[in-house]
């Protein structure tokens, strides 16, 4: 039994109105689908009629949104479904809590912040400990995070360089004889580090700081025989790594630094049967304190919506397909 239908109304601003309300009223009807209520706009107040469960938990995600829009923010499709997410699992927590962990502003103003419970988890961790592991599906903010955190440290001066690294293999493709000098040959792994830089923190600024080698952007293999010292540094693709290159990386590491290690155990492109460094090093290491382990979910992703259902469905997949990799039948995929 759905219950008796009731009424309850919120005041939502006539200026905050279609921001939370969504182009097309989107935005209301993902709610309204959703939690199986009717929504009705009328100037500064929103109409909620359903089962009394469902109407008190459509006030708390229009609150919450509304909150969102009158501090200044834009709301999008995944600010509503993640609202939606925290009031059916009853977490008891708010898009308005996480919108308070500022880190810092992109280049064009915007202020990035973390956008769910996991990424707001991962940045405290960030900020407490030496060395910590990010890993999650695509799309759920490690690196960017993990950029933005490395750029403030640079700012506030709480560290002198930044150095992004990543192992240089291929993603299931061969490049062939790329042309060039080294650097030419390098640079298209490193592309993605390269463009969130360029975002956070401007690329003339970048450039400037690359001449002064304050900011270095290069392949693993770089890394050996070095120490590196008050420095913040970032391993990206770890899930690319041999336990030999993980651990020649862990043991660079100098007084003064802080390592972010993000990678995604579902998407290696590693030889067949070698075993990732990533995957290693969250066995070997899981007791020894002041090293953290963030594990990051579909539910993390802030990309297009499409993309959590994307990572989702794979999960699944993959889920089914596991008894085949112990000996047993696969499950048909339907």
């Amino acid at each position: 039994m759905a219950g008796n239908i009731i009424e309850q109304r919120i005041q939502i601003p006539a200026a905050h109105q279609s921001n939370v309300s969504g182009q097309f009223d989107e935005h209301l009807k993902l709610i309204e689908r959703t939690l199986h209520v009717s929504l009705i706009s009328r100037e500064d107040e929103m109409k909620i009629l359903g089962p009394e469960n469902n109407t008190e938990m459509a006030r708390r995600v229009l609150s919450d949104l509304a909150s969102l829009s009158i501090r200044g923010n834009t709301i999008t499709t995944q600010n509503v479904n993640y609202a939606l997410s925290l009031v059916l699992d009853k977490s008891g927590h708010t898009l308005t809590e996480l919108d308070k962990d500022f880190i810092c502003n992109t280049i064009q103003g915007r202020p990035i912040k973390p956008k769910t419970l996991g990424q707001q988890e991962y940045v405290e961790m960030i900020r407490k400990k030496m060395i910590v592991f990010g890993v999650g599906p695509a799309g759920t903010g490690k690196t960017y995070l993990a950029m933005a955190m490395a750029v403030t440290a640079f700012r506030n001066e709480e560290v002198s360089r930044i150095i992004l690294t990543r192992p240089a293999i291929e993603a299931g493709e061969k490049l062939g004889f790329l042309p060039g000098d080294l650097q030419s040959k390098v640079d298209p792994y490193l592309r993605p580090l390269y463009d969130a830089l360029y975002q956070i923190m401007g690329a003339e600024t970048f450039a400037r700081n690359m001449e002064k080698g304050l900011i270095e952007v290069a392949p693993l293999a770089y890394m050996r025989g070095r120490t590196l010292d008050n420095a913040f540094i970032i391993l990206d693709e770890a899930q690319n790594t041999t336990p030999a290159q993980m651990k020649m990386f862990l043991t660079r590491i100098g007084f003064g630094s802080k390592v972010i290690v993000t990678g995604d155990a579902s998407q290696k492109d590693l030889p067949k049967d070698t075993i990732s460094g990533l995957d290693v090093a969250m066995k070997v290491l899981r007791k020894i304190d002041d090293i953290a382990f963030c594990e990051l979910t579909s539910k993390d992703v802030v990309r297009h919506p499409l993309v959590q259902k994307i990572v989702q469905a794979y999960e699944d997949y993959e889920t089914k397909q596991k008894p085949a990799a112990r000996g047993g039948r696969p499950r048909q995929v339907k």
